[in-house]
């Protein structure tokens, strides 16, 4: 009996592990930004490893789907199981932390194909960690499934394929958009609320300061004078009661001088965004190749514009250095970064539908008509 439970753990979590990795190895670029939210100061407080986001990412996806491998084919089962372990122990303390403070609302566990909730995910790890303690405990009935040859040609070759993903993904884009600015999406239909669709419900909270300690007061106990004596008033926020229906597009904007051009934008039949969501972060590389691009858009009947999110200063620079003759226009840095995984990349629509996107390493392939 032990060894079928034993067998069955085995083969759920190799499956998962390997599958929740090619997903995330899709989308590395995606998944650092997530790490980087984790190792924000207000979530984990670990800054100082914001610059190697990406590193990280993929070394841990790599490893996700090779320890799947390993698993599966009973590669050095000592190592393998202490690994899973490890691993899901600290997964299991970051979607805990995530859920139970509020600081992450989606783990990023399996990119963007599915969207799991803080407490969702939480459930999940610990479901892991269970089969991944059956394993443990249960090592010796774990056996190689052929020789010892075999088993090293096969997890170099998965190390070599997941490494050959990862640097093609990086240097053009994901090879499965999930994304709901995938190609073939309606901007403004993915801004629309269905009529009955479910409203959010607010309360408005007040944040003092009481004995030092940040602490929120409801709206009703403020208003009927319940507040400590020597409170300090900090802030003012509506929380949210109930979570009500979020359009799958809702912070997408094109601003400039204070005004908001999406409607007409969108209204257009050919129109190119160049988008940059940190103009200083951008590749050189990249930017030298827009202008040329801008120019023989334009030529086509193009309206080309940059979207960024950086200042007007920046923008205005980056311009000027790089003989820009095409207007930034300003948008939410994470909405553009979800828009396009490149830095910059070039996206095509007509009539607000997404037709081409592509990485600026192949900005040659845009099709102008």
């Amino acid at each position: 009996m032990k060894n079928i439970v034993t067998q069955a753990a085995r083969i759920l979590v190799g499956f998962l592990f390997i599958i929740s990795g090619l997903i995330k190895l899709n989308d590395p670029l995606g998944f650092s930004y997530k790490l980087e939210e984790y190792f924000n100061a207000n979530v984990l407080n670990m800054e100082f490893l914001i610059p190697y986001a990406l590193i990280i990412a993929c070394f841990v996806v790599v490893f996700e789907v090779v320890l799947g491998v390993m698993l599966l084919i009973g590669f050095k089962t000592k190592f393998t199981v202490w690994s899973l372990l490890v691993m899901i122990v600290f997964f299991t303390f970051l979607t805990f932390y995530s859920w139970y403070f509020d600081k992450v609302k989606d783990c990023g566990c399996f990119g963007d194909a599915l969207k799991l909730s803080p407490f969702e995910s939480f459930i999940k790890d610990l479901i892991l960690l269970g089969l991944i303690l059956v394993l443990f405990f249960n090592q010796k009935f774990i056996k190689p499934l052929y020789g010892k040859t075999a088993l090293n040609l096969t997890v170099f070759a998965s190390y070599s394929l997941c490494l050959f993903m990862a640097f093609y993904v990086l240097q053009h884009l994901p090879i499965k958009d999930f994304r709901a600015y995938k190609i073939g999406s309606n901007i403004r239909k993915g801004m629309e609320i269905p009529k009955g669709a479910t409203k959010s419900e607010y309360e408005m909270v007040f944040i003092y300061k009481v004995n030092g300690v940040e602490t929120e007061i409801p709206y009703a106990d403020v208003m009927a004078n319940k507040v400590p004596e020597g409170a300090e008033f900090i802030d003012r926020k509506d929380k949210v009661i109930v979570e009500g229906y979020i359009p799958p597009i809702h912070d997408f904007t094109i601003e400039k001088d204070g005004s908001n051009y999406i409607d007409s934008v969108l209204d257009e039949p050919k129109v190119i965004f160049l988008i940059s969501y940190d103009l200083s972060k951008s590749k050189a590389k990249g930017m030298k190749k827009l202008e040329a691009f801008n120019k023989k858009a334009t030529e086509k009947g193009y309206q080309v514009i940059g979207l960024t999110a950086s200042d007007l200063s920046i923008s205005e620079a980056f311009k000027n250095e790089f003989g820009l003759t095409f207007d930034y226009y300003f948008c939410d840095p994470t909405t553009l970064k979800t828009i396009v995984r490149a830095n910059p990349g070039i996206v095509v629509l007509e009539k607000g539908t997404i037709v081409q996107k592509v990485h600026f390493n192949d900005i040659d392939k845009v099709v102008l008509k």
